[in-house]
């Protein structure tokens, strides 16, 4: 008898679905980044249907793309919840899904937004102060904590918006009170704090909080507030850097030097934040940080509907 042999496989009809998988699953994280569904959706979605785009997807993608979540959280979640790398939402076993049903359903509350306080982080330089300033102009739903320093006012800054600018005498007096969830002497100059009855005030009534400060503060702030979301910004290049610190022209060539023998260290430290946010763009960074805020009904204010 002739030898039977079995079709040909249809290498490209195969290669057209895969492609069209890693469109759909993208599709899908896109969805949750957006907040236009939940992580709890999509679980749910995928269990009911495990050949879906959502049954597809790895446990760990879909976490990662909860705006508020980072690398660094979400791998600490997955090992509380005990569930590999490679695992998939479809191929979660019955206790797995339990633990991890349990913990979307808790953290999300239905999609009811909670109160969180934001970080806002980085080298010397990088852009905090002009990111901050984009979204004070372009958020106005967004409530931006205001420190405190000792440093004189730049051109153009105003007390009590910018920074409270304090004396060296008032300051202490206000750490001697312990009025401060967190102050430190940068650049080995002025000192720098942030007041702690305005924030937990706004926290207790259900407002999110962006506070920007320096490497120290957050890891303060860390310390004092561990489910405060630590942002770190970034700038495109160390090259990049350099010519923002010079070109801005507030510092001595001496102070320049110092600030960035300080910006390598800061940049070390990048790690220890969850999330990390690349200054390339004014605009897109503030709008990544104002998203990780998930303030309701948020919306850049010179795009809003007259």
């Amino acid at each position: 008898m002739p030898r039977v042999s079995p079709p040909d496989v249809d290498r490209a009809a195969a290669a057209r679905a895969a492609i069209a998988a890693r469109r759909a699953r993208a599709e899908v994280k896109d969805a949750v980044r957006r907040r236009r569904r939940t992580a709890l959706d999509v679980l749910e979605a995928g269990w009911a249907d495990p050949a879906s785009a959502e049954g597809g997807m790895r446990v760990r993608e879909l976490l990662a793309s909860i705006p508020s979540l980072g690398p660094v959280r979400t791998q600490r979640i997955m090992r509380e919840l005990d569930i590999a790398d490679s695992k998939k939402v479809a191929g979660l076993g019955s206790r797995q899904r339990a633990r991890l049903r349990s913990f979307l359903v808790q953290r999300e509350g239905r999609g009811k937004p909670r109160s969180r306080l934001v970080v806002l982080a980085g080298p010397t330089a990088v852009g905090k102060g002009t990111v901050s300033q984009y979204i004070r102009e372009h958020y106005p739903e967004v409530l931006l904590s205001v420190s405190a320093t000792t440093r004189p006012p730049r051109p153009g800054e105003v007390d009590g918006v910018h920074y409270h600018f304090l004396s060296d005498e008032e300051f202490t007096r206000r750490v001697e009170a312990g009025e401060f969830l967190e102050w430190a002497t940068v650049h080995n100059a002025y000192r720098y704090g942030t007041l702690r009855a305005p924030i937990e005030a706004a926290l207790a009534s259900g407002r999110s909080v962006l506070l920007e400060i320096d490497l120290q503060g957050a890891r303060a702030v860390r310390r004092s507030m561990p489910d405060a979301l630590l942002v770190f910004l970034l700038p495109p290049s160390w090259e990049e850097l350099v010519r923002r610190l010079v070109g801005r022209g507030t510092e001595s060539p001496v102070e320049q030097a110092r600030r960035l023998e300080t910006a390598k260290v800061e940049l070390a430290a990048q790690d220890e934040f969850d999330v990390k946010i690349v200054n390339s763009d004014v605009g897109s960074a503030a709008a990544q940080v104002v998203e990780l805020l998930a303030v309701p009904g948020a919306t850049r204010a010179d795009r809003a509907p007259a």
